[in-house]
């Protein structure tokens, strides 16, 4: 279920500074292409996480925001 994936690609980038949408696959037992739809979607749905592009990148929370869940 997807919003079960989102949730939990949340409680990852709490976790971990940053990561990568390889990552992010192999912890939910998605493809890659999946989980970059699915850090895409928290990001058009207003979590403050954005890509940092380029080698030794991936995706982070701004300013190391934290949520309550």
């Amino acid at each position: 279920m997807r919003a079960d994936r989102l949730i939990a690609v949340l409680l990852l980038l709490q976790q971990r500074e940053q990561v990568t949408a390889s990552e992010v696959a192999l912890e939910l037992e998605v493809s890659e292409r999946t989980a970059r739809r699915d850090l895409e979607a928290l990001s058009c749905a207003g979590v403050p996480v954005y890509a940092v592009p380029g080698r030794g990148g991936g995706w982070r929370l701004v300013g190391g925001a934290r949520t309550d869940l």
